[in-house]
């Protein structure tokens, strides 16, 4: 589904000095933008509960479901610590405080066929998930974001150590994993709630359909109104306004001291002018990053061969693992090696400038459209898999690489037309 924040500019007009906190933590006084904030998916058995093949991954989660189930029936009973009768075997199970928990109690698991949703692991990375209670260490307020494969919302994500890579946001339209930035914490358009109140024990499914409302607060809404009073102004615009000032170099440079240490401070900009410039910036940078995958492919140069898909089989897009063109460590990032049938050149540089969770987005198409097989559990996670069975195009992959060009480039243009922050 085709996700995107709009609403019309109107005319300009001066407001005071003010500085909102993006989001404030239990027991904190005083208004701020977003009703809640939330760490990203925890799973703690990633290589279980992600892969880029669903059927994999359902395949992954009821092995690892029999196995505990069966050491909970043969082992449950017994007397002693619980870290002498659980079953040690990296390749069938990893053990967690919240599974050990479970064992101790005798609690056995089931398979939720619901609990297989599309997410996002990495920026412009999706991958399939295992959305669940039972085998997912901390969800955190997931379950109110992105109740369901079926209910839409978009949550804006920042980083939550930019001390060590840098400031950095994205916004998401599916479930994201903590560390889609790393340690990220999230920021909703909406949250969702049960029919009959919050949610408890599990998710919703069809006899509990969610219920949405806006996560920016009232209170935010009324200061910002107060400070344009011949605008209209809603909680979508304010959403937007949020997104494009977090990606100003003004603002980064100015509240520098701030990212550093906590979340975010929002400052309501000097005229509505300038906040219809971010809020439009922010609408259309929203558009780029959560429908990346409908962009247009950048016209590379492809060598060894073409797209005209017609002429080549599934086989001939399948990609291993991407790599730099060059020479020892000297790398040439215009050249990138897809397989060996294709090389795509004439790349350009300057789509390298546009850099989340600490490398260009580029360079996270290249990390993870790729063949892994993890050490432990043996695991294989095969980005092939995601393009053929869930997209129905081998050529995903090297589609992907080509439309993340085009979101680069496109969202440095508009980061370098925002307005200079004026507050």
């Amino acid at each position: 589904t085709r996700m995107s924040l709009t609403s019309p500019p109107n005319c300009p007009k001066r407001r005071d000095h003010l500085i909102l906190p993006i989001s404030k933590k239990a027991g904190e006084s005083g208004d701020a933008i977003f009703v809640t904030h939330s760490r990203g998916l925890e799973t703690n058995r990633d290589p279980w509960c992600y892969n880029s093949s669903k059927a994999e991954l359902e395949r992954n989660i009821r092995s690892t479901i029999s196995f505990f189930n069966d050491a909970v029936e043969q082992e449950g009973s017994a007397k002693g610590p619980v870290e002498g009768r659980i079953p040690i075997d990296t390749s069938k199970i990893s053990w967690t405080r919240g599974l050990k928990k479970d064992f101790e109690r005798g609690v056995t698991k089931k398979f939720e066929v619901h609990g297989l949703v599309r997410s996002e692991y990495r920026p412009f990375s999706p991958q399939w998930c295992y959305f669940s209670r039972d085998l997912n260490e901390y969800v955190n307020d997931m379950p109110r974001m992105f109740p369901s494969e079926e209910v839409e919302n978009i949550a804006i994500s920042v980083i939550g150590v930019p001390e060590r890579k840098g400031f950095s946001v994205i916004a998401v339209k599916r479930l994201p994993n903590l560390h889609l930035q790393d340690t990220g914490q999230c920021f909703s358009l909406r949250l969702h709630e049960g029919q009959r109140g919050k949610l408890d024990g599990g998710f919703f499914d069809a006899s509990n359909p969610p219920v949405a409302d806006y996560a920016i607060t009232d209170e935010a809404l009324r200061h910002f109104e107060n400070a344009y009073p011949n605008e209209e102004i809603s909680k979508i615009d304010l959403f937007n306004y949020v997104y494009g000032l977090l990606h100003s170099d003004d603002y980064r440079e100015q509240f520098a001291d701030n990212l550093s240490k906590q979340l975010p401070r929002i400052p309501i900009v000097k005229t509505a002018e300038d906040f219809w410039g971010f809020a439009t910036a922010g609408s259309a940078l929203i558009d780029l990053h959560v429908n990346y995958e409908e962009a247009e492919p950048y016209p590379v140069t492809l060598t060894g061969g073409s797209l005209l898909m017609d002429s080549y089989t599934d086989a001939d897009f399948r990609v291993e693992k991407m790599r730099f063109g060059g020479k020892g460590k000297v790398k040439d990032k215009s050249t990138v090696i897809y397989n060996g049938k294709f090389t795509m050149t004439d790349i350009p540089l300057e789509a390298y400038d546009y850099v989340v969770n600490g490398k260009p987005a580029l360079e996270w198409v290249m990390e993870r459209q790729v063949i892994k097989t993890d050490k432990d559990s043996g695991i294989v996670n095969d980005a092939n898999r995601y393009a053929i069975e869930t997209v129905g195009d081998a050529a995903y992959p090297l589609k992907l690489f080509q439309r993340i060009i085009t979101v680069s480039l496109e969202t440095m243009k508009i980061v370098r037309s925002l307005p200079e922050l004026d507050i």
